[in-house]
């Protein structure tokens, strides 16, 4: 078993498992669980919700007609997918904050007229008593 393919039982399972990968890499894509061709990351939650249902449909379709392993697979990635999707809307939250703390402090460094600055305050107009 040197090779992935070795635990698919023919050349359609084979097929079928790659159909099922893009699917998988579109859904994560869209989680923001992994980054695009040009290192982006992006949000889409209807577009990995279609690719999370399609996978699900596959193996609706598929039922009884795969084998024990190729079950697992299929049942495996829909689960992984499924459980991401869940926590995607907090992810993104935690993204976009560190994105806006990270153009916070280039703003800092590119306008520092404008940047946030500390107020130091100073006893000197007070008499001594």
């Amino acid at each position: 078993m040197n090779n992935p393919t070795d635990i698919f039982s023919d050349e359609k399972s084979e097929r079928l498992f790659a159909v099922i990968q893009m699917l998988q890499r579109s859904a994560l894509m869209n989680l923001g669980a992994i980054p695009d061709h040009e290192g982006m990351v992006h949000f889409n939650l209807g577009e990995a919700k279609a690719a999370i249902d399609a996978v699900e449909a596959i193996q609706t379709k598929t039922e009884g007609n795969l084998s024990t392993t190729e079950e697992a697979i299929l049942k495996g990635t829909l689960s992984e997918l499924r459980m991401i999707f869940v926590k995607a809307p907090e992810q993104q939250a935690l993204i976009e904050a560190e994105m806006a703390r990270q153009e916070e402090l280039k703003q800092t460094y590119t306008n520092p007229e404008d940047a946030p600055s500390e107020v130091i305050h100073t006893d000197a107009g007070k008499e001594e008593e």
